[in-house]
């Protein structure tokens, strides 16, 4: 009887080891699976959430720059907007869905259909205190309520910014919760002094006067006095891209076949100024850009922006053609 009691008192205690073996192999796993899982959310976590607004079929440059962008690993592009060109000689009754045709026909070429493409407004902002609300105002207003506390949006303006100051209009709540990067205007830093005759302001000066009056908006400013510094030659451009089929094939055709209204000089197009890929650049490489503090012109409320004064071109386009050439 003892013997038995025995045999059933090891058979218990092998059972009971057994179940903290089994019970302690169940714990290591899940801590694991939580351990990756964690680790796979703080590296989404760390990438910049960006939207972009471009009025892409305004020009050449939105194109490589968008290009640019995607391929960047550290952006987390939450969305792509389009945005309204109405002054140009170019110019549609509908220049807004211009820039969104082209936006989608760039998804498609890069095989990429996971990026919002919410529409913008094809009309500027008519009164400093109506927004000229759109798909992508609204847009702007949801994802900048969706980002956790502390985090900011980060909206590249490439160029009227009709739908970001919409979607301040429609909701200050969000002022604190964007970051802005706004590539116009020219700008004279010995003198600090402005000038609001420049195409991405001229098609919008009451929304660029609102970026520039908003207290407590955080406001970076990629002047075409800057950017302008930041030029491919078609050489280079046929020599990386020419005859690669997909994406590559279609920026050259848009250097090719875009008619350039604004100048006479060049008229062979061997050269074009890439301002919206300099701002890309900059917010992907800090270090490829000084930034320096500032007072906002007389007219606007007085506070601090900030304004790239030297962007570093030889280093900006080695990095713009290593990025396209990864796969």
């Amino acid at each position: 009887m003892q013997q038995q009691h025995h045999k059933l008192n090891i058979f218990k205690s092998v059972n009971f080891n057994k179940g903290i073996y089994v019970s302690l192999f169940q714990l290591i796993l899940l801590v694991s699976v939580f351990t990756q899982v964690t680790a796979g959310a703080q590296i989404k976590d760390n990438r910049l959430p960006i939207i972009i607004d471009a009025d892409t079929a305004n020009e050449v440059d939105d194109l490589y720059a968008i290009v640019r962008a995607i391929k960047e690993p550290s952006f987390n592009i939450l969305g792509i907007t389009s945005a309204q060109f109405h002054t140009s000689p170019l110019a549609t009754e509908n220049t807004v869905q211009e820039s969104q045709d082209i936006n989608e026909k760039i998804l498609n070429l890069m095989g990429d259909y996971s990026i919002p493409l919410p529409l913008g407004s094809n009309v500027p902002i008519t009164n400093n205190t109506e927004p000229a609300s759109s798909p992508a105002s609204n847009f702007i207003v949801k994802m900048a309520h969706k980002l956790p506390a502390g985090e900011k949006l980060n909206v590249v303006v490439l160029g009227s910014s009709t739908n970001v100051a919409s979607a301040i209009l429609e909701d200050p709540s969000i002022i604190e919760k964007l970051k802005v990067h706004y590539l116009g205007f020219w700008h004279t830093v010995e003198t600090n002094t402005y000038n609001k005759k420049e195409f991405n302001t001229g098609n919008d000066p009451k929304a660029v006067d609102i970026l520039l009056n908003t207290k407590g908006l955080d406001l970076s400013i990629m002047t075409a006095t800057t950017s302008q510094h930041l030029v491919f030659t078609k050489a280079e451009v046929d020599a990386q891209l020419k005859n690669k089929g997909g994406i590559a094939d279609y920026l050259i055709n848009r250097w090719d076949t875009y008619e350039r209204w604004w100048t006479k000089d060049d008229p062979e197009k061997k050269s074009w100024i890439m301002w919206d890929v300099a701002i890309i650049e900059a917010l992907a490489h800090p270090e490829l850009s000084k930034i320096e503090t500032f007072l906002t012109p007389p007219e606007n409320t007085p506070r601090l922006i900030n304004i790239h004064t030297k962007i570093d071109i030889d280093l900006m386009k080695t990095d713009f053609w290593q990025s396209l050439n990864k796969k």
